[in-house]
């Protein structure tokens, strides 16, 4: 695979800062405005978000990206066995930073802030999700953060195609 040497380099960091915080690091070869992009246009999204090797899919993505927006995401092998993630957008500045509410845990669900901050054609992307208590971060563990590096590996081979529709290397 010819964007093999990338996915190598860029690896991804999940790390447990404090009792309530888990951060996940990673470093995509694009500029910050196209991975925010592929953060925040459904049709985007909904190619990479979801981890192939869990064999479910994406099966809908409604997303109001603006401060006081909302967002509902339907995971799901059918109809009748998914699963919906939503809540709202609590800031939203382009290109460089969202935060969003986790609603469908009720008051344990966390609060996630993803930067994306571009150096020399690279985005650092920090996402940070904080929870209302630690016990609510023990009670989801950490195997969605975990997944991320399966999926930012699919957020990467996307931008590897977008980057050849912008003109970009």
């Amino acid at each position: 695979m010819e964007n093999e040497p990338t996915r190598m380099q860029n690896r991804t960091t999940v790390e447990r800062t404090s009792d309530r915080e888990l951060v996940v690091t990673r470093t995509f070869d694009g500029p910050a405005h196209i991975v925010f992009e592929a953060w925040t246009k459904p049709e985007l999204f909904k190619q990479w978000w979801a981890p192939k090797s869990m064999g479910m899919f994406l099966r809908s993505c409604e997303m109001d990206v603006r401060t006081g927006g909302g967002y509902r995401l339907v995971f799901g092998h059918d109809a009748s066995n998914s699963m919906a993630f939503f809540g709202r957008y609590v800031e939203v500045i382009p290109n460089a930073r969202l935060v969003w509410t986790n609603d469908e845990g009720g008051d344990a669900g966390p609060v996630t802030t993803v930067t994306f901050e571009e150096k020399d054609g690279k985005t650092l992307l920090v996402m940070h999700e904080l929870y209302p208590s630690k016990e609510a971060l023990d009670a989801a563990g950490t195997g969605a953060a975990d997944a991320m590096g399966e999926t930012f590996e699919q957020l990467d081979e996307l931008l590897v195609a977008l980057g050849a529709n912008v003109g970009g290397p």
